[in-house]
């Protein structure tokens, strides 16, 4: 084994020909997580719905990575605009309830592509054993 693979999950996928993340031994590092809905392969039409669906997806990459939310180390969170921190702080506290174990976070502002509202990019551990 090369000591690096590609992690993929079902109902979420690039238009480019690269995958969801790349597991490099015992890291994982994700590519952009949008808010895709899987049965139609678009952007959600709200924000809220594509919030939602930005942590679901994120939920079934570090399962299929062989990881869990517990083991994410940085979220970096790109936005269209501020008006949607709120419900990004919402889906954060359900996600990581403890104060003393969350996640380095950032969000920035940025030009996303068409109608997405926000991207998310990871990096976690996987833990030895897994």
């Amino acid at each position: 084994m090369s000591g690096k693979r590609s992690i993929s999950i079902p109902g979420f996928g690039h238009r480019a020909p690269i995958p969801g993340a790349a597991r490099v031994g015992n890291l994982l590092f994700s590519s952009a997580i949008s808010g895709i809905d899987p049965e139609t392969g678009q952007p959600a039409d709200s924000a809220a719905r594509q919030v939602e669906l930005v942590f679901t997806h994120l939920q079934s990459l570090v399962d299929a990575a062989g990881t869990s939310l517990a083991h994410i180390g940085k979220m970096a969170i790109y936005v269209r605009d501020n008006s949607i921190r709120e419900l990004i702080n919402e889906a954060w506290l359900t996600h990581f309830p403890d104060p003393d174990d969350r996640p380095a976070r950032h969000i920035q502002l940025a030009e996303l592509p068409g109608p997405l509202h926000l991207q998310i990019e990871v990096i976690a551990i996987i833990p030895e054993g897994e």
